[in-house]
Parts: structure tokens; sequence; C-alpha cells
């Protein structure tokens, strides 16, 4: 039920303030009499394309805390919390960012996530698991690439990457249903569109939209291997690489994290073929080979 009532809200900013800028700015709608107005239709997609992307970086710590649970540590209750908030700071200051709020979330897998839209007011979080089973040293690499993640802007890159593929989506989607539909009705005299326009829309949008998602995993790919450096710097070589091993180790249990948190979230399952197109990490093995080599 949380989680629907999160998407609703979305969903609804998304509408009010994707429907506010395109009056302010004065677009007038993409169809018209003679056809299709394409910089009315390129700023439309644009409003509508970013807008979902900005609005959910907007709202990525409170809707991680709430989907997973995360509690955030305010007062160490425990020499264990104590020393959680005392590395996170040590981490934060040395990577020259904000200390970024610090939580637990209840999952016995070993994970963690950054989130936040920008990097003076991010959050961090590991996994009861991880804090359990993890040595101090590797929980200490994996906060340093959760970190790494902050001040390399992984959070807002993304959401702009995510923009610009969401815009030509929308308007190379709509130009396809528009061609379309103009095929099936040639020779009729009246104006406007029919429904084929928003049957072949839609699928476009599918069909594109698998397409664009392997260009943000892409991407996203690109920033693992960069976080993973910035986790070396930020603790040891040594000790990025142990904590992969030993997250290479626990393969098997199921994935507690879904949609924008996995992007950022340092396990991922192993995909082959052409699956691996739409992986959002690389396989822990080229990260691994990817450390060693970079220490050489």
């Amino acid at each position: 039920m949380m989680r629907i009532a999160l998407f609703l809200a979305t969903n609804l900013a998304v509408i009010l303030v994707a429907s506010v800028t395109l009056n302010l700015l004065g677009v007038e709608h993409y169809l018209s009499g003679t056809g299709l107005n394409l910089t009315s239709l390129l700023i439309f997609c644009a409003v509508f394309g970013f807008a979902g992307s900005i609005i959910s970086l907007l709202l990525s710590k409170m809707m991680a805390k709430m989907s997973t649970r995360t509690q955030l540590i305010e007062q160490p209750r425990t020499e264990q919390e104590r020393w959680l908030l005392d590395t996170v700071a040590e981490l934060s200051q040395k990577a020259g960012i904000k200390m970024p709020d610090v939580g637990v979330f209840p999952a016995q897998q070993a994970n963690a996530f950054a989130t936040g839209w920008n990097k003076n007011d991010a959050l961090v979080a590991v996994s009861a698991g991880l804090m359990q089973r993890f040595r101090p040293e590797e929980i200490r690499a994996v906060l340093a690439h959760e970190i790494g993640h902050v001040a390399n802007g992984d959070m807002v890159t993304l959401a702009l990457i995510q923009g610009v593929v969401n815009t030509f989506v929308m308007f190379f989607a709509r130009i396809a249903g528009y061609a379309v539909d103009s095929f099936l009705r040639r020779g009729e005299q009246s104006g406007g569109v029919g429904i084929g326009f928003y049957i072949t829309t839609f699928v476009f949008e599918i069909i594109f939209g698998i397409i664009a998602s392997t260009i943000v995993a892409w991407f996203s790919r690109r920033r693992e291997y960069r976080a993973d450096e910035a986790g070396a710097q930020l603790a040891s070589p040594h000790a990025m690489i142990g904590a992969l091993q030993r997250l290479k180790a626990e393969y098997g249990m199921p994935d507690q994290l879904e949609g924008q948190l996995t992007a950022f979230g340092i396990s991922s399952h192993m995909k082959q073929g052409f699956m691996a197109l739409f992986a959002s990490h690389p396989p822990l093995d080229d990260r691994i080979a990817h450390l060693k080599q970079i220490g050489r």
C-alpha cells in the first residue's frame, strides 16, 4: 500500500509540475490541422521527460527511507552505530562533502545504497545483514564506495540522463505514431488524428523505452567503476577488493532493493547475454579485475 501511495503521489506531482511549466512556457498543443509542430512536441516531451526524473530525484531520500524501512541513526545507541557514524563522517570529510544522513535497513542480504538530490544532502544506508557479517574494513570499503557515488554526483547525473532518454523516447514515439496514423488514414479529409496514433505511440514508447534503458544501464555501469575507484582511494584497494569478493561469496540471496535504489546498491545479480545490456552493475569479477588492474 505504501509503494502504491508513493507511486500515485509522484505521478500526480509530475502532472502538476509539467502542466504549470507548459503553461508558463506558452507551449501550444503539438498536434494541429497541418501536422505535427515539432518544436512544441520537443518542448512537451522534454518537460514531461525531465519532470519525472527530477521529481523522483527530489523525493529519492524520502522514498528510499520509506520503501526500505531505513532507520536513521541520529543518536547512536550502540558502539557499532557510533563506529558507523564516525566512519561515514571520516570518509565524507576525506571526499570533501557534507556528511550524509546514515541509516540501517532491515535486510539480511548484504547491501548498501546512496541516494539524494545533491552531494550535500544525501543518504547512505547499509543493510543489517552487511553489518552483521562483514568485517569492519569491508564495511568501511562499502561505505567508501557509496560516499564515492555521492561525491561523484551520480544521482544527479543519472537523473539527467534519464530525463534526456525520456524526452527522446516520447518524441520519436509520437513521430512514429503520427506517421503510422497518417498512413492508415490517407485519403480522409478530417483533421486531427485517429485511434491509430495513440495505439502506435503507446507501442513505440514501450519499444523505444526498452532500447533506451540499455543506455541508462550502460552509464550506470560506468559510474559503478568510478565508485569502486573512489572506494579504493577513500578506504584502500585491498579492502575494496575484499568487500567485492565477500559480496560475490554471498550470491544466490534474493535482491532486496528495487528500481532506482538498485542502481546505487553495491550488489547486483549476474546477467548473461542480451540481458547483460540491462544490468545496472558490471559483473563483480570485472569490477575486481578493474581494481586490480588500476592497482598495478
